[in-house]
């Protein structure tokens, strides 16, 4: 069965965003950029949130920037092929290889779980992955752990919801001070009885 990832970069204090919606401390060094790009070469589809979708709509149009250099028309090229489903309220239609999801994000999942495919199905944004959490549908968080405090903002985590016990599966740490940790949700076993 795909898994279904939950991988976003948080400041050390567990922020996606700062208090002022600004998040420029996430901006990638060239190591951190080609970790993300063998990253995304895993993914089978991208579910995002509105906010995160129109973040990311940069993509679309960045491969006719003369100023990017090879590692950003590299994501570019593999970003803009993905699979994407949007789940927003707001929006009436959306661009490029995305299309608007007809189901709830459980259904959803469940749908994309049922297709053949072997790679992973990620999920973009702390209000997506708050709802597939509490329904238990997250199998990985992948956090990308940045050397700021930014004192509030959007959390990475859902606040208040149960708990999660977590096997660590990777850690990495780049030159620029970056952490990368990959934890894998530690289920029961159902033949354990």
């Amino acid at each position: 069965m795909r898994s279904v990832v939950y991988s976003m970069n948080a400041s050390l204090d567990g922020y996606i965003v700062g208090p002022d919606g600004g998040f420029d401390w996430t901006v990638p060094d060239e190591e951190v950029f080609r970790f993300f790009i063998d990253e995304i070469r895993e993914v089978d589809v991208h579910l995002l949130g509105r906010r995160l979708y129109e973040t990311m709509l940069y993509w679309e149009t960045a491969g006719q920037d003369s100023s990017l250099d090879a590692t950003e028309l590299e994501w570019a090229a593999l970003w803009n092929p993905l699979p994407k489903v949007v789940f927003s309220t707001t929006l009436s239609e959306v661009r490029g290889n995305a299309r608007l999801a007809s189901v709830g994000l459980v259904e959803e999942i469940e749908r994309l779980r049922a297709e053949p495919g072997e790679g992973d199905i990620a999920i973009g944004g702390a209000a997506l992955a708050a709802e597939a959490a509490a329904s238990d549908l997250i199998d990985e968080y992948r956090v990308t752990v940045h050397p700021v405090l930014v004192g509030g903002g959007i959390p990475f985590f859902p606040r208040g919801e149960r708990r999660v016990d977590l096997e660590l599966v990777e850690t990495r740490t780049f030159h620029s001070r970056v952490v990368h940790l990959r934890y894998r949700v530690a289920r029961q076993d159902p033949s354990a009885g």
